[in-house]
């Protein structure tokens, strides 16, 4: 019989908050005698609420008070509440992320949003969400093409390189449509980014002509990331600073894919000031460059691209052969600390360890089809090396059997949790949720604030 979670995602960007609410169906692909396979099969948008200006105090600050209303009113225009609420995510993207107080606005959010609705931040995981939520993994799974995904919103330009419908590869740029804010005619704000790549200054008059410079020096950047235009200063000059030195994606004959909402202005043509900042003028330049003059696509969700991410597609299932011994659920915020072979014997897990400030999940990424004997050397050292309570993370289907001998190693009943299916790496962090069936919905992030 397949089973539901309720699935809520907010988005709090630069420019707009939006919330989503979804169910997520869970299946047993598997046949009635083999081991169970569950799936989100389906995932079902419920209730879309309206796009809202993202609140900001003087100084730029998000206001947490309004922000929260937000959540309350669209809770109830849902026609939901909290204690029903079992997964996904609140997200505070963009040049929002970078304010000060984000982290006290994503704990206010966190513990209003449902048990196990989680606060998360990154560009990484950003670009991956939008990627999912605008159609882009879809459409290159479904015609094998290879889709550049581009997600622009206010402050920032979230990027992903999607082949066969797997992302390979993500980036992101300080590239957006609200980097100059525009009042009655004069710029009102200018995003620090812009230090001197602009010639204004707050409080200058301006028309769509005078902005136009500034906004093919935005679109010659996003071309080098698309791999359209040699790359120059510019292009690491803008990437953020949270992806320090990157590489960038290797990008070669790739469909080139928006959303975004400066992706609504490509296509169409607004007012030049029509949403208070150049995203207009953005859109346009984006329109008339290299970007669109070879395959590009508009995605299936455009401005509503990385909220239907985080509530339909932030979710996954860990493997059927799990191990839960008196562990209470949920795991909320666990850093994760992967380990290869080479380290994986008593001294070596324990120097992987050290210096953690709070609990870790032990990822081993490595292990394929190993030997009775090998899985009990490894549980041996994990027993001997890890403070209580375990947690451990493996990709293939052995996560029962190294779970049992980790319990037969340590004092009975001690909390130990061992899952599979799952694929993490340092930098890491994870959420597990309770039990769907024999799995386990299970959250991973790339980067969180701190709380």
């Amino acid at each position: 019989m397949a089973e539901s979670l309720l699935s809520v995602g907010l988005d709090v960007g630069t420019t707009s908050t939006q919330l989503i609410v979804s169910q997520l169906t869970i299946s047993n692909r598997a046949s009635s005698f083999a081991v169970p396979e569950m799936e989100i099969a389906q995932r079902n948008i419920l209730y879309r609420s309206p796009v809202h200006f993202t609140p900001l105090l003087e100084g730029n600050l998000v206001d947490g008070d309004k922000i929260r209303a937000i959540v309350e009113d669209e809770y109830k225009s849902a026609g939901i509440s909290r204690d029903q609420v079992d997964t996904g995510a609140v997200i505070i993207t963009g040049e929002t992320s970078r304010r000060e107080n984000a982290g006290a606005v994503l704990s206010a959010l966190s513990e209003h949003a449902g048990d196990f609705v989680v606060a998360t931040a990154g560009p990484s995981l950003e670009s991956v969400l939008a990627a999912q939520g605008a159609g882009a993994v879809a459409h290159s799974r479904d015609t094998g093409e290879t889709v550049f995904h581009m997600d622009i919103g206010g402050g920032t330009a979230n990027l992903a390189l999607i082949e066969n419908g797997n992302i390979t590869c993500t980036d992101c740029l300080n590239v957006g449509g609200r980097l100059i804010k525009v009042e009655n005619g004069r710029i009102c704000y200018i995003s620090p980014v812009l230090e001197g790549l602009c010639r204004f200054s707050v409080g200058d008059a301006v028309t769509a002509a005078d902005l136009e410079p500034v906004a093919e020096l935005l679109t010659q950047a996003l071309e080098m990331a698309a791999g359209l235009r040699e790359p120059t200063a510019l292009l690491s000059r803008l990437r953020t600073a949270e992806l320090g030195a990157h590489p960038g994606c290797v990008v070669q004959n790739a469909v080139i894919s928006f959303s975004g909402g400066v992706a609504d202005c490509i296509d169409t043509q607004h007012p030049t000031f029509a949403f208070g900042d150049m995203g207009p003028i953005l859109g346009q330049a984006i329109r008339k460059s290299r970007l669109c003059q070879g395959r590009y696509r508009l995605g299936q969700e455009t401005i509503r691209a990385t909220v239907i991410g985080a509530g339909c597609h932030s979710a996954q299932l860990s493997g059927s052969t799990v191990f839960c011994q008196n562990m209470t659920l949920p795991i909320k915020n666990r850093p994760v600390v992967a380990v290869s072979e080479n380290d994986l014997f008593e001294a070596g897990i324990r120097q992987k360890l050290s210096g953690q400030d709070t609990l870790s999940v032990l990822a081993l990424p490595e292990f394929h089809a190993p030997s009775y004997e090998k899985i009990k050397s490894l549980a041996s050292a994990i027993a001997q090396a890890m403070p209580s309570p375990i947690l451990v993370t493996v990709e293939q289907d052995m996560a029962k059997a190294l779970g049992q001998a980790i319990a037969l190693r340590r004092p009975p009943g001690e909390s130990i949790l061992c899952i599979d299916r799952v694929r993490l790496k340092n930098g890491d962090y994870l959420d597990v949720g309770s039990p769907i069936g024999p799995a386990l919905p299970v959250v991973v992030k790339t980067l969180i604030l701190e709380r």
